[in-house]
């Protein structure tokens, strides 16, 4: 059955033709939604560097304070796909102004807050509001913006600053914290938040569904509850080992439920998730891009802060601010993309930047115990790598969300976003059980460097596997 068929409903259609370019109001569009993206981005980073001076300051625990992180990433990851298709059915700018709203009362509350047990509730209302405001500034992006050039260079852009941002929350949370208090890196959102509900209002234009079909609620709780145990064994595995039991019932538990969830989509009259959109090449195999894509760059950051600050000596804040050459790759990489993908293909771009992310990740390899040379090679590698993964992620975006109706852009999108977020999560994890495995539980700076350079090895292996699957799989795929 084609996902037309099993989707009922359609969206109004603006009023206007589509537009071949830029007009005033689709700039105010396109910098209101990447400004949020933007923002979204530095909220998954920001807090890393903050930790021990928030359990210094707030009392946790030693073994409580990996749940700040942690209460984030469930909620963003576990909640996406449900709330993309929400989004879908009851008004995507409506979703996307109330999680926005939501977003700056959870980071004034979190700002302000003195008890450990509100910080952690501000967290996972901080990852409601980011699994429901990403899909939803996705999909406003892709329902503004008419399927070519336009919306490559918007998805470009947008990619660029999501990337960007992950770098920019991991430098402005060390420079925040030590220049003012952590507090500063949640009431930074505030103003931002504002501004956005301040002005997104009149510049963007709703899309309603024409009926409301019945939300699938089987599906809903299946695919959101699968989500979170998956999310949750990872990061427990990250902490405690693979072995750990908290770690391998979130797994397995996830894995089930996701298994009802496939069961329940194909006998529901009208399901989360169409099997129909699953089964076009473009979606399933684009999003399997995208997770390669996400566990590999942001884990990749994990790794090269481990080795500056445990082989090199680094102070926290010094090797925030050595990121900054990745992010500037990831913008380049972000405006090349869209014109790469207009003169060659996505195809192209996806297989050009996985190689060319393959070869400096690769290169990693050889970083050693001197500051100096190791900084010549990590510096121009991490920025060139980063050239290369937003080529990858915007051809991500624009594969797993063309050829799709404008009623299907939520679903989409919140796919796309469900990798992303996913992917992140499960980065860091399996590059950190990496490292423990290889060094053994020694802490030595030569340990560490024999422990990074494994796991470097296996995340250029990974990123050469997106390779591989991007030009087996998506040959016929053309941008």
């Amino acid at each position: 059955m084609s996902a037309t068929s099993v989707a009922p409903q359609r969206t109004t259609p603006l009023a206007v033709p589509a537009p071949h370019r830029l007009t005033g109001r689709l700039r105010l569009v396109l910098a209101v939604l990447l400004v949020t993206q933007f923002m979204l981005a530095v909220d998954f980073s920001i807090l890393n560097v903050a930790l021990p001076a928030i359990g210094d300051g707030l009392g946790f625990s030693l073994s409580n304070l990996q749940w700040i992180a942690t209460s984030f990433a469930l909620s963003a990851a576990g909640f996406t796909l449900l709330f993309g298709r929400i989004g879908d059915m009851v008004g995507r700018k409506r979703i996307f102004l109330g999680s926005i709203g939501l977003l700056g009362v959870a980071s004034l509350v979190g700002g302000l807050t003195s008890s450990p047990e509100v910080l952690i509730v501000a967290r996972v209302l901080q990852g409601l509001a980011t699994a429901a405001a990403t899909p939803a500034g996705l999909s406003l992006l892709t329902t503004s913006f008419p399927e070519g050039p336009l919306r490559q260079k918007a998805l470009g852009l947008s990619g660029a600053l999501m990337s960007a941002g992950f770098t920019t929350g991991a430098i402005l949370g060390g420079v925040l914290t030590d220049l003012l208090s952590w507090r500063w890196a949640f009431f930074i959102n505030v103003p931002v938040a504002l501004a956005v509900l301040l002005v997104a209002p009149s510049v963007i234009h709703e899309s309603r569904p024409a009926g409301r079909p019945r939300l699938d609620l089987p599906g809903a709780f299946s695919v959101t509850l699968g989500l979170l145990g998956l999310v949750y064994g990872l990061t427990q595995a990250g902490e405690h080992g693979w072995t750990n039991p908290h770690a391998l019932a979130g797994l397995v538990v996830g894995a089930l439920l996701l298994v009802v969830f496939y069961l329940v989509e194909r006998k529901v009259a009208q399901p989360l998730v169409p099997l129909g959109v699953l089964r076009r090449r473009n979606v399933a195999w684009g999003n399997v891009l995208g997770l390669l894509a996400f566990v590999t760059e942001t884990s990749l950051v994990y790794l090269l802060t481990l080795y500056m600050q445990k082989t090199l000596g680094f102070s926290a804040m010094v090797a925030g601010i050595s990121f900054g050459v990745l992010g500037l790759g990831t913008v380049a990489g972000g405006l090349l993309a869209p014109k790469l993908i207009a003169r060659t293909s996505t195809l192209t771009t996806l297989v050009a930047g996985g190689l060319i992310q393959a070869v400096f990740t690769a290169a990693l390899i050889f970083l050693g115990t001197g500051t100096a040379s190791s900084m010549a090679l990590l510096l121009p590698a991490t920025f060139l790598g980063g050239v290369g993964n937003m080529l990858v992620i915007v051809g991500f975006m624009v594969t797993a969300t063309s050829g799709l109706p404008d009623r299907e852009q939520g679903l989409a999108t919140g796919l796309a976003t469900m990798s992303q977020q996913v992917g992140i999560t499960m980065g860091t994890p399996i590059m950190s059980a990496i490292v423990t495995a290889v060094t053994a539980g020694a802490a030595t700076a030569s340990a560490i460097l024999d422990g990074v350079t494994v796991a470097i090895a296996v995340n250029a292996a990974l990123v050469g596997l997106g390779v591989l699957v991007a030009a087996v799989f998506l040959r016929a795929r053309r941008a």
